[in-house]
């Protein structure tokens, strides 16, 4: 186990969140990111940091997800200002008010569960913290995906996003695939590295970029990229934010699995607002 790599990755995940939603403000340039200009700090985070930020005080805390202690903490620290779907929010405010986590997590997407692509925003840093470990890495991104993500897409895109940190760079799509059922994510990630050397355009088009806030919309894109800038944090995050579409989610991903190669450049990390205290 290792808590400082986690605690990179987190880094990685918030800045890309919080430098992903600047880009919804109004007025906001993405030529400028593109040509080295950064928005002014401070880059406020949104859902993405302070779920993640969660599943590690549990991991730092306990070692391993007890998925009831994980879903009473989502409950009581949802802030529906942070960026909360409101599939999410009426989720977490059942548990909140009693529900059991897997009833209410039950009730999403018609009673199927939710396939959306929360469970792996929040979950690079768990693949990190358990990254000498990939049987132990699957065991636990699954538990924390279930408290609120019961749909199996929902849960791959939970363990692509988690391999994929604890094997960060070109190799990633092996070890993914290897510990990926047959289902939409995993063919969206075998077109991913089939897409490898195109360009970011072409990727997203191809593979999506989040804008149905999908797992199966989102992760075969974010590996795409993970694997196209493993070592070039800034181009992997300005890749996300070309693409469009659900830049904050995409690049929180991204930023996860690529800072446990590279760490977070400085100035940026200087511009993110700080991160929450669980």
């Amino acid at each position: 186990m290792s808590f400082d790599l986690a605690l990179r990755s987190l880094d990685g995940l918030s800045v890309g969140d919080a430098l992903g939603a600047q880009f919804f403000v109004p007025g906001r340039s993405r030529a400028d990111l593109a040509a080295g200009v950064l928005p002014d700090g401070p880059w406020q985070w949104t859902d993405d940091t302070e779920m993640a930020s969660l599943v590690l005080a549990e991991l730092g805390e306990h070692g391993e997800v007890d998925q009831d202690r994980l879903a009473g903490s989502f409950a009581r620290h949802c802030d529906p200002y942070r960026g909360y779907g409101p599939g999410a929010v009426v989720v977490l405010h059942r548990i909140r008010d009693g529900v059991p986590w897997r009833e209410a997590a039950a009730t999403a997407y018609r009673g199927e569960g939710s396939c959306g692509n929360g469970a792996a925003m929040r979950v690079a840093p768990l693949g990190a913290f358990f990254a000498d470990d990939l049987d132990a890495v699957v065991t636990q991104a699954v538990r924390s995906a279930e408290v609120t993500h019961l749909h199996p897409e929902g849960i791959a895109g939970a363990v692509a996003v988690a391999v994929a940190a604890a094997v960060p760079g070109p190799e990633l799509f092996d070890a993914v695939l290897d510990r990926l059922d047959d289902g939409q994510v995993r063919r969206g990630v075998e077109d991913a590295r089939r897409l490898l050397g195109r360009t970011t355009a072409e990727a997203a088009y191809e593979l999506g970029n989040g804008s149905h806030s999908t797992a199966q919309d989102s992760v075969p894109f974010v590996l795409w990229v993970a694997a196209t800038h493993p070592d070039d944090y800034r181009a992997a995050i300005t890749a996300c934010v070309e693409a469009g579409g659900d830049m904050d989610t995409t690049a929180a991903m991204v930023g996860g699995i690529v800072a446990c190669r590279t760490g977070v450049p400085g100035d940026w990390l200087a511009r993110r607002e700080p991160l929450p205290r669980a």
